[in-house]
């Protein structure tokens, strides 16, 4: 029998970008070919998809572990690197993802529906995708963003329409045993059910689903005997059917004082609940009392007895059975059936009338949230709490610069410098205070402050930048200069100051 699993913890790693590719086409003939670097591939992503053919978290269990394939990097000739292939996760029916602070992140009850539990990191630019008019020839390309990486937590809840709560050994798997296919484990010794079991029962041309919910007892509600791990398949049931022991020999124990008992606890539970399922309060649901174990004579005085008793404190409908001799199954079942009916299409109604853009029941995508699309910067600047004399400049979109440059080549750190003070990162620093020298942090990068100087990036070399150090490229100026020199226009050591020149031009 395979192992019943309603809670994992899984350790996700998306895929990483590629990185872009800094080319230059060469080809005889063809000078200047210009930058063809291609971009890199984004990451995989990990997708959760609800599936009817799954039914435990089992194997997560044993595979907490989960990461996806990098994309591509970018090649020359303009050739994109591939896409990450997503890694696509198959879940049961009732599966809740909640981060790890606790906070429910998707709530999928509908078979199809996807959720991105881990986005794959986007790839980096190309030097053929970073040309300008400026910039022609970019020696540089952008480096691929890692991958998502988090902890998520599943938790399963049961989807069934009925749901049996009674004590321990109060007959609730003897009674999905005799309505449904289902083959639970029973004994005649408390919580013998460790697990939910769902069954199918038929009633005519139509079925509908019950569940066989552990054993509850005083104090479920705070965890005593796993009454959360029991109590949360509750949530999903649309009818509560209370199971009831009429032969118990325990002393205290009485039919009354045992409903009594797990209301209490189902109220405690449900001001806990801090999500909508759907189906409405907990405390509100239909409910239903089977009196059990009828065949025993002194079992049967006892039911007669108090069945006018329920229905009157209660006003629920009450039946009595037997689960050993059948005595009244049928009946109980086609009772079941029609507050089932009633539910179904009392839902159905609420669906209508709500509009939901997403009809009900259909498959979606659900997606994370984006990741600074707004068109503010939502560039900050604040004092370091580590350093209290450096600066630290927050904002996904400075960060996300900071993971996309190579450190290594120059022109890259030039044109990061550009995109922060285009930003307004350098008026920021300004307007805070910051000096020259400052240490200010943006990410995991920190480095000293200098604010921009003039120049044009483009004198230098390819991986270069003019503004970072020396360069031994003449400008426009000295080599127009140099050229009327050589003609003999000018004289190569007068530069108009009213200096006299060292040396004669040469006449030829």
């Amino acid at each position: 029998m395979a192992q019943f699993v309603d809670r994992a913890v899984l350790h996700l790693q998306a895929g990483d970008g590629g990185h872009g590719c800094a080319s230059v086409h060469r080809e005889k003939f063809k000078p200047l070919g210009g930058p063809d670097g291609g971009n890199g591939g984004h990451g995989g992503d990990i997708v959760l998809e609800v599936s009817t053919q799954v039914h435990t978290l089992l194997d997560f269990q044993y595979r907490p572990h989960v990461k996806a394939k990098r994309g591509g990097n970018g090649e020359g000739d303009h050739r994109n690197g591939a896409r990450g292939e997503d890694l696509v996760l198959e879940v049961p029916v009732g599966t809740v993802v909640r981060s790890e602070d606790g906070e429910v992140l998707a709530d999928l009850t509908v078979p199809g529906t996807r959720f991105i539990a881990a986005e794959g990191g986007y790839g980096g630019l190309g030097n053929a995708a970073l040309a300008t008019a400026k910039r022609k020839a970019p020696g540089f390309a952008l480096k691929g963003e890692p991958g998502e990486a988090h902890d998520l937590i599943l938790e399963l809840k049961s989807m069934a329409d009925v749901g049996l709560v009674g004590f321990p050994s109060a007959g609730k798997s003897s009674l999905i045993s005799v309505m449904s296919a289902a083959k639970p484990k029973i004994a005649d010794y408390p919580f013998t059910t460790l697990a939910p079991n769902l069954g199918v029962v038929n009633v005519g041309h139509d079925t509908f689903t019950i569940a066989d919910v552990p054993g509850l007892i005083p104090g479920a509600s705070e965890g005593k005997g796993l009454g959360l791990d029991f109590l949360r398949h509750i949530e999903r049931t649309s009818v509560l059917v209370h199971i009831v022991d009429c032969a118990t020999m325990e002393p205290g124990r009485d039919p009354l004082s045992d409903i009594d008992a797990l209301e209490s606890e189902l109220a405690l539970y449900a001001d806990d609940l801090d999500m909508d399922t759907g189906l409405g309060d907990l405390r509100e649901r239909p409910r239903m009392v089977v009196l059990n174990k009828i065949d025993i004579p002194d079992a049967r005085e006892l039911a007669e007895f108090l069945r006018e008793d329920i229905e009157e404190k209660y006003g629920w409908p009450v039946h009595m059975i037997s689960t050993a001799t059948r005595e009244g199954i049928d009946e109980l079942k086609w009772a079941m059936w029609e507050i089932v009916r009633r539910t179904r299409k009392a839902q159905r109604k609420a669906a209508a009338e709500a509009g939901a853009g997403v009809g009900a029941g259909e498959p979606v995508v659900i997606r994370p949230k984006a990741v600074d699309r707004q068109k503010s910067s939502g560039i900050e600047v604040v004092r370091d709490p580590m350093y209290p004399e450096g600066w630290l400049v927050t904002g996904e979109k400075a960060e996300r610069w900071i993971r996309q440059t190579d450190f290594e080549n120059d022109e890259a750190v030039g044109y990061l410098s550009d995109r922060l003070n285009k930003a307004g990162v350098e008026d920021m620093l300004r307007k805070v205070g910051a000096h020259e020298g400052d240490t200010v942090t943006i990410g995991d990068v920190s480095f000293d402050w200098e604010p921009s100087i003039g120049g044009d990036p483009t004198l230098a070399g390819r991986g270069q930048d003019a503004r970072l150090g020396g360069t031994g490229r003449a400008s426009a100026a000295e080599r127009k200069r140099a050229s009327q020199a050589r003609r003999g226009l000018i004289d190569e050591y007068d530069y108009g100051d009213d200096r006299a020149a060292d040396t004669e031009r040469w006449q030829g």
